[in-house]
């Protein structure tokens, strides 16, 4: 049996393409910055934080990190309208992407300040410095520095599973390609550009923050 390939869809629905593509990036833009903050802010928590507020942040990173994307997207989209919070698609795939990336940046982010020297932390206490003050002007920087790849590669694997939002309804690259496949009947041609896609994305993005690292820890550059 002989397949013969079929683009001719491409410029049809390109617009479609570029929509799926521009709220899948918006999708990792929101997800990687908040999701970035939330876990800086949860690994200071379990590090140094107060002792009555560690079980409930660890509570929530071993929810997150050991149950499906999927389901904590389901519960958020599907769940919550239970309680009477009613979320549109995006918003609801913006929060689990947040959530889902915050856990797994702590864990990453509290690796870099347990391996943080201990006369850091003294530096900072020889200078009247708060422990949060320590922790900003001291442990941060130099932790996020040491983790910088890790979390990078954590990024981009949350952007590449960014594609199961697409079963909310929410308009994703993946989105785009099944519409188009029901469409066309194309679903080969239409996953292959759509995997395409999403390597360029990664392969990008991951650039992208390999530049950012530079421009954020300029001394890596002269190791």
């Amino acid at each position: 049996m002989s397949y013969h390939f079929e683009f001719s869809w491409l410029l049809q629905y390109y617009p479609q393409i570029l929509k799926g593509i521009l709220i899948t990036l918006e999708l990792i833009a929101i997800g990687g910055v908040l999701g970035i903050s939330l876990g800086i802010i949860c690994a200071w928590t379990r590090a140094l934080g107060p002792a009555w507020l560690k079980p409930v942040v660890a509570g929530y990173v071993e929810l997150i990190r050991n149950t499906p994307f999927l389901i904590q997207l389901f519960f958020i989209f599907f769940g919550l309208p239970s309680l009477g919070l009613q979320l549109d698609e995006l918003t609801a795939a913006n929060i689990a992407m947040v959530v889902n990336l915050g856990a797994y940046s702590c864990e990453i982010i509290r690796a870099g300040i347990q391996a943080t020297p201990r006369g850091q932390f003294e530096a900072g206490a020889s200078l009247a410095m708060t422990p949060f003050e320590t922790f900003r002007h001291v442990v941060l920087v130099p932790s996020l520095q040491r983790i910088w790849p890790a979390l990078s590669s954590q990024v981009v694997i949350v952007m590449l599973g960014s594609s199961v939002v697409s079963q909310i309804a929410a308009e994703d690259l993946t989105f785009a390609a099944n519409f188009i496949q029901s469409r066309t009947f194309r679903a080969f041609e239409a996953y292959i550009v759509s995997t395409a896609i999403y390597l360029v994305l990664a392969i990008l993005l991951r650039q992208v923050l390999g530049i950012l690292g530079r421009v954020i820890f300029p001394g890596r550059l002269a190791r």
